[in-house]
């Protein structure tokens, strides 16, 4: 039995030790959010943090997991108003989406060590292949969320396709500076 916490709940996971995080969460959790890629650390689609720091879950055990805190995509942020995924939207970063959730992840733990990297840092702490090419507006969108962590910028969100613009603001707060 291993127990750590996921998303900030306490989570006992009866199954194999040497079971990979992916497949606990993924299948035991119900947190689907992280996606199952490549299956051995290529595609960083499986990336949530482990006690703040990206890792790829289909590379880290259960065991492995033992008493540390890990992120998933659903416990960043339950009403997709983290910095990171706003901006994504904004720079209009996300496009077939299957990637997303793991490049988000691997973003807000980079911004959360250094809400102003260099466009080198970017690339270096996101290795997450993307087959539809987003590259030069993912570095734009976390330029831009390090812009609005460092307070130095708000994002206005626009309207998701299907939204009435009255109840834009509803379905995504927009980021305010405090």
């Amino acid at each position: 039995m291993s127990r750590l916490t996921v998303n900030e709940h306490p989570v006992e996971f009866r199954m194999d030790p040497q079971t990979p995080l992916l497949w606990a969460l993924r299948d035991a959790a119900n947190l689907t959010g992280t996606k199952y890629g490549c299956g051995n650390g290529d595609c960083s689609a499986c990336m949530v943090m482990v006690d703040g720091e990206a890792l790829r879950s289909c590379l880290i055990t259960l065991a492995e997991s033992e008493g540390r805190f890990v992120t998933t995509i659903e416990g960043l942020s339950h009403d997709r108003s983290h910095p990171v995924q706003q901006a994504m939207v904004a720079e209009q970063a996300i496009q077939c989406g299957f990637c997303t959730p793991g490049i988000v992840i691997a973003a807000a733990s980079l911004l959360a060590r250094n809400s102003d990297p260099s466009d080198e840092e970017i690339r270096a702490a996101i290795p997450n292949l993307c087959r539809c090419g987003v590259y030069p507006r993912l570095v734009r969108a976390i330029r831009r969320a390090g812009r609005v962590m460092r307070r130095e910028e708000t994002i206005s969100a626009a309207p998701a396709p299907g939204i009435a613009p009255e109840d834009a603001a509803q379905a995504v707060p927009a980021l305010k500076p405090r």
